[in-house]
């Protein structure tokens, strides 16, 4: 039965709930790019959780348990689908917090459900009728990222492949258009025209830097540009913000360069914080 989709996506339970929508203050899905070590995810997710709960941001902790996407054979891929959504479902029982993970495959969708509060739907398979189906027919929060090569107005047809197949909590996410060879580029009059289709909005400010396969064997990014493109969303108006974060970024397995230092997330929230005030004061 289609439904029509939620303007406000509520994920998790409690003091700890992130609550997506365009005109509230954003709410934050980070952690690192992939699920690396049990200690490492908690780790990262218990400095996340104690930042965002002293600013006052909702917070959706993100790590992949495998990276299928990854430019060479040889890159590492995370720790797999078991001992990943054990690690997941401490970290929701120690903290609190919701939890993100990427799915690939139909089969994936069902696995990981009843532990992970939010499926994400990678860029390259937004337009796979079956996954998208599979992930609605769960229940979960959807946050499906808008295809490097996808035009912002037809994510209208993946948001409706979702709601189409009865889940009205879907999140859509820009991270950048394809604009040449090893090089993304962030429009931002995508973020108002997607809002339109009645969702809420997420802006990844970590892969719109990305280069893919811009270091041969592996993807390069520019990091340095993550505060400039997040500054302008929050500024446009969003419901979300998407950044993956590291202790070490440049000695990460997966996406390091375009990676924020977790040391460097207080100012850089701090100050996405009160352009979004600015933003959401009228």
């Amino acid at each position: 039965m289609s439904v029509s989709p939620n303007s406000e996506v509520v994920v998790g339970e409690g003091p700890a709930k992130a609550v997506f929508s365009q005109k509230g203050r954003f709410a934050l899905i980070a952690g690192p790019c992939q699920m690396e070590s049990r200690d490492h995810a908690f780790m990262i997710a218990g400095q996340l959780v104690e930042l965002c709960r002293e600013l006052g941001l909702g917070l959706v902790y993100k790590s992949s348990f495998d990276k299928a996407n990854r430019t060479s054979l040889s890159a590492e891929r995370g720790i797999g689908l078991e001992t990943a959504m054990e690690v997941f479902a401490d970290i929701k029982k120690e903290f609190g917090v919701p939890v993100l993970t990427d799915i690939h495959t139909e089969e994936q969708c069902a696995a990981v459900a009843p532990t992970v509060d939010v499926l994400q739907i990678p860029a390259f398979l937004c337009r796979q009728t079956d996954l998208l189906v599979a992930a609605a027919k769960t229940g979960c929060a959807i946050n499906v990222k808008k295809g490097q090569f996808l035009a912002p107005w037809d994510m209208k047809n993946v948001l409706n492949k979702i709601t189409g197949s009865g889940n009205p909590n879907v999140m859509l996410c820009e991270r950048g258009a394809s604009f040449g060879y090893n090089t993304l580029v962030s429009d931002m009059r995508s973020l108002p025209i997607m809002a339109a289709m009645g969702a809420p909005v997420v802006f990844d400010a970590t892969h719109s830097v990305q280069q893919p396969g811009g270091q041969g064997g592996s993807t390069g990014g520019q990091r340095e540009f993550v505060e400039t493109l997040a500054r302008a969303a929050v500024a446009v108006g969003v419901g979300g913000l998407f950044i993956e974060t590291h202790q070490d970024p440049d000695n990460a397995p997966s996406d390091g360069p375009n990676m924020v230092k977790i040391t460097d997330m207080r100012r850089l929230l701090e100050k996405l914080i009160a352009f979004d005030d600015i933003a959401k004061s009228s």
